[in-house]
C-alpha cells in the first residue's frame, strides 16, 4: 500500500451527516436563540432545553469543536455562548435569522435524502409526493404551517444573494422590476431599499399573497411594491424593465425552463434584462459542489428538475432571442445569470 494515501477525506465525508444533524438539531431546539447574547453552563443550557444530562456535554462540545459555539473554561464550570455568526444568523430574535432553511432541511429533507439511491435508480422524487401522490408544491401549499415554513426557508436562504445583487447589478438605467416566484417579496424589499427609483411587482401563487403583503406593509414599501397573484405557467408575466427569478428555473425540467425563459423574454422591452439567481454549476462541472448537490436535491424533490451551468443558461436564453449575457458572482456558490434582450 502507498503510505502517502490518506483515507481521512473519505471518512470525513462519510460521517458528514453526523455534524449536519448536530447543527440542524441545535436549530430545532432553538439552542442559539436560548443563548442569545448571554452565556450558560452545560447544566443551565441543558435544563433550559429540557435535555437529558447524558448527551449535553457531547452535544454542546461538538458544537464548540464544529465552530458553532464558543466556551469559556472547561468542565462543569465552562460557559457556552454563541459565536458572532450563530448570534447573527441563528438567533430568532435577530433580523438576519436564516434558520428557516435549516428548520426545513431538518423537518423535511434530511429523511428524504436517505432515499437518494432510489431517486438515482428511478428518476422519481422521494419526498411527500412519494407518500401522498401530490405534486410537491401542492403538498407544501396545502397548509398554512407548511407554506409558512417553506417561505421562511427560502427567504433566509436568499437574503445575502439579493443584497449582493442590489450592490453589483447596475439598476440605474431601469425603472420597473417583476420578481417571478417572489415569495415574501424579499428581493423587491432588499433591492428597493438600495435603489429608491425602482418600483416592483412581486408575482407568486395566490396563497402566498397575504404572507408577502404583510412583509411589504411592515417594511413600509406598499407604494413601491405591488404583490400580484397568478400562475407563471398559465398567465403572462407582468411586464417590466427587469424580470428576476430567484431559484425558480432549477425547480423545473428543461421544457418548463424554456417556457419560463420565453415568458421572461416576452415581458421585457428591448434592452431589458432577465436575471436568474441560482447556484450555477461551473461549466466544466468540477468545482461547485453545492450546485451539484443542489441539483441532486432537485432530483429528490421533483424528479426531472435540475440545476445547470452558465453555458446552459446562455444556450437556452439565446434560443429565446436574448442577445447578450453576463454572470455576476453573489454570495458563496450563488451567481446571477443575466440575459439582455
Amino acid at each position: 500500500m502507498d503510505n502517502r494515501l490518506d483515507p481521512s477525506h473519505i471518512m470525513q465525508t462519510a460521517t458528514a451527516f453526523w455534524a449536519s444533524k448536530v447543527l440542524l438539531t441545535a436549530v430545532e431546539l432553538e439552542l442559539f436563540t436560548t443563548l442569545g447574547n448571554g452565556e450558560m453552563t452545560a447544566a443551565e443550557l441543558g435544563d433550559a432545553l429540557e435535555l437529558h444530562p447524558r448527551g449535553t456535554f457531547d452535544f454542546f462540545d461538538a458544537l464548540v469543536a464544529l465552530g458553532f459555539l464558543q466556551r469559556d473554561g472547561d468542565g462543569p464550570d465552562g460557559r457556552y455562548r454563541n459565536t458572532p455568526e450563530t448570534a447573527a444568523f441563528l438567533d430568532k430574535n435577530n433580523p438576519l435569522y436564516i434558520g428557516g432553511l435549516p428548520e426545513m432541511l431538518n423537518a423535511r429533507q434530511f429523511g428524504f435524502w436517505n432515499h437518494l439511491g432510489d431517486a438515482l435508480k428511478t428518476g422519481q422524487p422521494q419526498n411527500e409526493t412519494k407518500i401522498h401522490g401530490k405534486p410537491i408544491f401542492e403538498e407544501l401549499y396545502s397548509s398554512e404551517a407548511k407554506l409558512g415554513q417553506f417561505l421562511d426557508a427560502m427567504t433566509g436562504f436568499q437574503a445575502e444573494n439579493f443584497r449582493q445583487l442590489a450592490k453589483k447589478f447596475d439598476f440605474s438605467k431601469y425603472r420597473t422590476v417583476t420578481d417571478v416566484g417572489g415569495a415574501l417579496a424579499l428581493l423587491s424589499r432588499l433591492v428597493g431599499a438600495r435603489h429608491e427609483h425602482l418600483s416592483f411587482r412581486s408575482f407568486d401563487l395566490p396563497p402566498v399573497s397575504p404572507h408577502a403583503q404583510r412583509q411589504v406593509d411592515d417594511a413600509g414599501m406598499a407604494e413601491r411594491i405591488t404583490v400580484l397573484s397568478g400562475d407563471f405557467f398559465e398567465d403572462d408575466l407582468p411586464k417590466a424593465d427587469v424580470v428576476t427569478m430567484g431559484n425558480i428555473l432549477h425547480d423545473w425540467n428543461l421544457e418548463n425552463k424554456k417556457i419560463l425563459i420565453g415568458k421572461a423574454y416576452e415581458a421585457l422591452p428591448e434592452d431589458g434584462a432577465f436575471i436568474a439567481i441560482e447556484n450555477l454549476i461551473d461549466d466544466a462541472r468540477r468545482e461547485n459542489v453545492f450546485g451539484l448537490l443542489m441539483s441532486l436535491n432537485m432530483l429528490i424533490e421533483f424528479g426531472d428538475a435540475f440545476d445547470y451551468t452558465g453555458a446552459d443558461f446562455r444556450d437556452w436564453c439565446g434560443e429565446a432571442g436574448f442577445r447578450r449575457f453576463d454572470i455576476i458572482p453573489l454570495a458563496g456558490p450563488t451567481c446571477a445569470a443575466v440575459a439582455y434582450k
